[in-house]
């Protein structure tokens, strides 16, 4: 049986740390838990100590030690787990990170990173040198909602006070101007450089808003490829936590060329239930696999229908993009069912909206992205430590 959140935070009620009064737990210290499988990840605030890199390492690994041994008394496994450290306004002032050895003792991984700051490791000159993680959404055919799931997780990941652009990469067909709210908004350029548009909390930037809306765009592979690269490099996205970027359906010449021009954290790869969809998710990841792109996890769309009344109807049955995930050992980021007040938020721009309002319906959905959300933010967490890992290295003899 998987560990629970509350197991987590019953584990944690055991750190007090020096000089406080209370436990983290009691004290209000820990803010937030997420958890994937065996994989841990918590945040902690404690002004008071803050600058003292040697008492967070300190809280840091008691965390550690209570949190592994409740997982033994309970006969689990922790595999890996994140401790960090963030600041009133949720920045991070300290991370540390450990991941079970071959014996499977858990051990850092790597030096603990200080006031991690919102740019990569990437040339300054590089027109995303200040973007942290870059997320695709890609989906094996169209129709499966892939522009709707990346527009909520870019909204959903504002929400939580991360700094957020979504890019519109389906250059064919693209759906932000609707889904963002953009129809009466005009495109600025500054300085030779593209302002996105803001609304939601997100800076976007779209195809759909540089060219007349009921035109067609018949463009061969070079002319896409072009256009992608202005909207990437020609856009003033300045510091981000996360840019999604919705990428054309398909396994295609277009979306492969896009996969491999961007330095990609990693992939969410976007299904529905039916047979049909699952055969063209799995070419999806296999092609993410064959770039050595990191599939950050899969994503049920329209798992169910949720009527006004909350009844549910599976039409296009339940589970199956969950069983797709299982069957190719990938993590299930969560599923989203299908609701009348979805369609009419997407349709009218609204997609905050679909994080509001108390009937049955929204409140399924908005726990279903919730938890989705959870998940991503621990994916993202991992291949962090996956890809801190894999960097070059210089051994002197």
């Amino acid at each position: 049986m998987p560990i629970s959140e509350e197991q987590v935070r019953r584990w944690l009620s055991a750190v007090t740390p020096a000089g406080e009064a209370a436990d983290l737990v009691s004290a209000r210290r820990l803010e937030w838990v997420s958890l994937l499988e065996d994989a841990v990840a918590i945040k902690l605030h404690l002004p008071d100590i803050q600058e003292d890199a040697r008492a967070m390492e300190a809280i840091a690994g008691a965390c550690l030690e209570s949190v592994r041994q409740g997982a033994v008394r309970a006969g689990e496994r922790v595999r890996a787990m994140r401790v960090q450290f963030v600041d009133e306004d949720g920045g991070i002032v300290r991370e540390s990170a450990f991941e079970a050895s071959p014996k499977g003792a858990l051990r850092p991984a790597g030096e603990p990173t200080a006031r991690i700051p919102a740019v990569p490791t990437a040339e300054p000159s590089s027109p995303l040198a200040g973007v942290r993680h870059k997320i695709a959404v890609g989906a094996g055919k169209g129709g499966v909602g892939k522009s709707t799931v990346s527009v909520n997780i870019a909204v959903g990941l504002a929400r939580r006070g991360h700094a957020v652009g979504l890019l519109d990469g389906d250059i064919y067909g693209p759906s932000l101007p609707t889904l963002m709210g953009l129809a009466a908004m005009e495109p600025n350029v500054l300085d030779g450089r593209f302002q996105p548009f803001m609304t939601h909390g997100v800076k976007s930037m779209t195809v759909g808003k540089l060219v007349e809306a009921d035109k067609p765009l018949i463009w061969r592979g070079p002319m896409a490829h072009g256009a992608f690269k202005q909207l990437t490099e020609k856009t003033d996205w300045g510091e981000l936590d996360h840019l999604i970027i919705d990428l054309p359906p398909g396994t295609g010449d277009v979306p492969l060329t896009m996969a491999q021009s961007l330095s990609l954290t990693g992939a969410v790869i976007v299904c529905t239930p039916q047979q049909v969809a699952q055969d063209d998710a799995v070419r999806a990841v296999k092609m993410f696999e064959q770039l050595g792109v990191d599939i950050l996890g899969v994503v049920e769309n329209m798992s169910v229908f949720v009527a006004p009344d909350g009844s549910e109807y599976d039409i296009f049955g339940r589970g199956g993009a969950q069983q797709m995930a299982q069957r190719l050992g990938l993590p299930f980021l969560g599923a989203l069912p299908l609701t009348m007040e979805l369609r009419a938020n997407s349709d009218a721009g609204e997609t905050s909206s679909n994080f509001e309002g108390d009937t049955p319906p929204q409140r399924l959905f908005r726990k279903a992205l919730d938890g989705l959300i959870n998940n991503l933010e621990s994916q993202l967490s991992l291949a962090s430590v996956r890809q801190a890992k894999s960097g070059p290295t210089l051994t002197i003899r």
